[in-house]
């Protein structure tokens, strides 16, 4: 009886006659069965994108140039982006003539559109950026050739705004890009945006607030936490769509100010306005952002928010009960734990950064699949009450973003 082949040998193109079917099952099956203990990077899977895989499924919906300018043919999905668009700014508050956005491939594409704009509206500007942001920040920034100051944060992931302000200070003549983060990637702390405002609003060479909200964007909006009207400064967002929408492609939406966004020329052979950044877009995506958003509204979404930080508390509540350190903030999905034994991360799917691991309660996640959790690190170690990890500064508020 021989072994069932790895599927790095089944996919080998060079082999000759290929098991397409049994390449694709293995794919399916490899997901399915990690599935359950896969709970430490943010995907929501508790909405069904069935429907419109079924029908979008089987053609290209190719939404390239400009949300605003429809090219020729019928196979673009643009009145859905468009909509998608219109909600999520309003979601924020954004003012309808002050905005523009377009579906991304993701929060990087976002961060990078919304950058470049910053950049080309201050060719000579500092950009400043936590070393609690996302890795995308600094990438993104030594693309385009932007100076970047990194700042302090604080252990439990939020900006230090003593220390952004007294770097502002030493470069008076620069302007200022500043890139805060409403979910940071291990504590999903949230920067507040007043402050930043407050920091840029006396620096005569002006600047630029842009925020990733990738993960927490959506969650805050709709407590009204989030807002991108007149008066908060903000310049720019971008936020992810594959993770509080689990969509089964990665996706997302920027926002940029209008009078600030980058001006594109003409295409004439495919008619549109080339604003974005990739040209050709996926527009199942934008379907696909469209479909979760209709199906639920937001009162749907509010629940879903409210659900996944109540389970987060019981994930607190649970490991500190078992004696293993672990916190959140009150807004978070996400929950922080002293990293466990190896063989509880052999089974689990945890994002760890040294001694620091956390496990995020996204809407589908269970308290079944909680309790299993800390049953094996109940197994794997002896745990008792520490004070390892680093936690939220007292008092412990929601973190504002306005």
């Amino acid at each position: 009886m021989t072994d069932t082949p790895t599927l790095a040998e089944v996919v080998d193109l060079g082999r000759g006659q290929i098991d397409v079917d049994a390449v694709l099952r293995q794919l399916v099956d490899r997901a399915d069965t990690a599935a359950p203990t896969s709970i430490g990077f943010p995907g929501a899977v508790d909405l069904d994108h069935t429907e419109v895989m079924a029908r979008l499924g089987r053609r290209l919906w190719n939404n390239i140039g400009d949300p605003a300018t429809d090219p020729g043919g019928a196979a673009h999905t643009k009145a859905l982006e468009r909509a998608v668009i219109a909600w999520v700014a309003e979601t924020l508050a954004m003012p309808a003539d002050d905005r523009w956005g377009y579906v991304t491939t993701g929060g990087t594409e976002g961060n990078l559109a919304a950058l470049h704009a910053a950049h080309r509206r201050h060719p000579r500007a500092v950009a400043y950026h936590s070393t609690a942001a996302h890795y995308s920040i600094p990438k993104i920034l030594d693309i385009l050739g932007v100076r970047r100051i990194p700042v302090h944060a604080h252990p439990d992931g939020e900006l230090d705004y003593d220390h952004l302000a007294a770097q502002i200070r030493r470069r008076p003549t620069r302007a200022a890009i500043v890139v805060a983060t409403a979910g940071t990637t291990m504590t999903e702390a949230v920067d507040d945006t007043d402050r930043i405002h407050a920091i840029l609003a006396p620096h005569a060479p002006g600047g630029h607030l842009h925020v990733d909200a990738a993960l927490s964007g959506v969650p805050l909006a709709l407590d009204g936490r989030l807002r991108l009207d007149h008066t908060s400064g903000i310049d720019s967002i971008a936020i992810s769509g594959h993770k509080f929408f689990g969509t089964p492609t990665p996706c997302g939406v920027v926002l940029i100010r209008a009078g600030i966004r980058t001006p594109g020329g003409h295409v004439t052979y495919t008619d549109t306005v080339d604003t974005t950044i990739t040209g050709s877009r996926c527009g199942l995506a934008a379907a696909l952002l469209w479909h979760a958003i209709a199906t639920h509204g937001r009162e749907g979404h509010r629940w879903r928010v409210s659900e996944a930080r109540h389970l987060a508390g019981y994930a607190v509540d649970q490991l500190t009960a078992a004696g293993w350190p672990a916190w959140r903030h009150p807004h978070a999905f996400t929950v922080v734990l002293d990293t466990p034994p190896e063989q509880v991360r052999k089974k689990w799917l945890l994002a760890t950064d040294g001694p620091m691991s956390h496990v995020i309660c996204m809407p589908g996640v269970t308290k079944g699949q909680i309790d299993a959790l800390v049953a094996d690190i109940r197994a794997a170690a002896h745990p008792t009450p520490a004070a390892s990890l680093p936690r939220p500064r007292l008092p412990v508020t929601p973190q504002a973003v306005r």
